[in-house]
């Protein structure tokens, strides 16, 4: 597809940000990143994308952004992330992640930009009474993280019904409900790089490559076959291009939408940490611990709708790929950091 439409990515040099940014602009889009590098890197910016410096949250600078690139819609990304971190320190993810959205959705507004795609989460599901959960299941989060996620989706409906769904300057939105996103670029371009990343296929492959002691295993009596936690693990690549499809699906005049994102079958901790051993080849230590506060015992996407929808077919659907891309990601961007020392 070649197109002369630009988008703004919030949180474009971040993690899933940055794939996605990468997926726009081979498919001819002009990218504006917009972030603030809490966690995202200048190096996983792509070159041919512009860079602004700021805060998604900087009405100010988003009206002038989307006025002076001719911005035709945006791509949210930033934002927290770390489930714990929102218990602890609450405030801290309704200001970033909830207050920066409302900024940013009354820029959009009143700069007429229509088309808005939000990175979502599973956690504004909570504790699912049924799994796989679909996208009618109750939302009860457990955690400041999956309520903030949660409110922004709640300002995005409302928009829509005051903004009046056949007027000419309808507001439309896809939500995309990330379940577990893991891996890199198979090229190794990209991949996470996020300082003191808790996520659990992360943490593996940095135990293999020896930069931590252990790997920490939270809670070990959950009623699963192992006793541990199990979740929906999502290649960030098939991610990038479900992020692509909903912005291409909002062009083309669809309504607005929320859709999980993830593979529709679960692992748990334990089968994480066999494949990172497996495929590393490294015997590293794992610990034990006891369960963590707004810990889910089983969250498993129902991903039919995102598949039937806009026709999505994941191209890295398995674990061993994954943690495989991961894995090798590690320790290439270990090398990295080695030989920038040494410079």
């Amino acid at each position: 597809m070649i197109t002369a439409k630009s988008v703004l990515v919030t949180g474009g040099a971040g993690y899933i940000g940055s794939h996605t940014c990468w997926k726009l602009v081979e498919s001819g889009y002009r990218v504006t990143v917009l972030d603030n590098f809490y966690s995202g890197h200048h190096w996983a910016v792509h070159p041919r994308a512009k860079l602004i410096e700021g805060d998604a949250g900087d009405e100010e600078l988003v009206r002038r952004t989307l006025r002076e690139d001719n911005i035709s819609s945006v791509i949210h990304f930033a934002g927290h992330i770390v489930v714990p971190e929102s218990v602890s320190d609450p405030l801290k993810y309704y200001r970033n992640n909830t207050c920066v959205s409302r900024a940013l959705i009354a820029a959009c507004r009143a700069e007429d930009v229509r088309d808005f795609v939000f990175s979502s989460s599973a956690a504004v599901y909570g504790i699912p009474a049924k799994v796989p959960v679909g996208e009618t299941a109750v939302t009860s989060p457990i955690s400041p993280y999956g309520a903030s996620k949660l409110m922004t989706e709640w300002m995005l409906r409302d928009v829509v019904a005051s903004s009046g769904i056949e007027a000419d300057n309808a507001f439309r939105y896809v939500a995309l409900r990330y379940f577990n996103v893991a891996g890199a670029k198979p090229d190794l371009a990209l991949g996470q790089a996020t300082a003191k990343a808790t996520h659990l296929i992360k943490v593996a492959c940095q135990a293999a490559c020896g930069l931590r002691d252990f790997v920490p295993i939270y809670g070990t009596d959950y009623d699963t076959p192992d006793g541990t936690c199990i979740r929906d693990y999502i290649h960030v690549e098939d991610l990038a291009a479900a992020n692509l499809a909903a912005l291409e699906y909002l062009e083309a005049g669809g309504p607005s939408q929320v859709l999980n994102c993830g593979y529709g079958r679960g692992c748990s901790v334990r089968e994480v940490v066999d494949a990172v051993k497996k495929i590393s080849s490294t015997d590293f230590a794992v610990k034990e611990e006891g369960r963590r506060i707004s810990d889910i015992p089983v969250l498993v996407s129902d991903c039919s709708r995102l598949r039937s929808l806009f026709n999505w077919k994941p191209r890295y659907e398995d674990l061993g790929i994954i943690c495989d891309t991961a894995y090798r990601w590690e320790r290439a961007y270990q090398d990295r950091i080695s030989e920038r020392r040494l410079a």
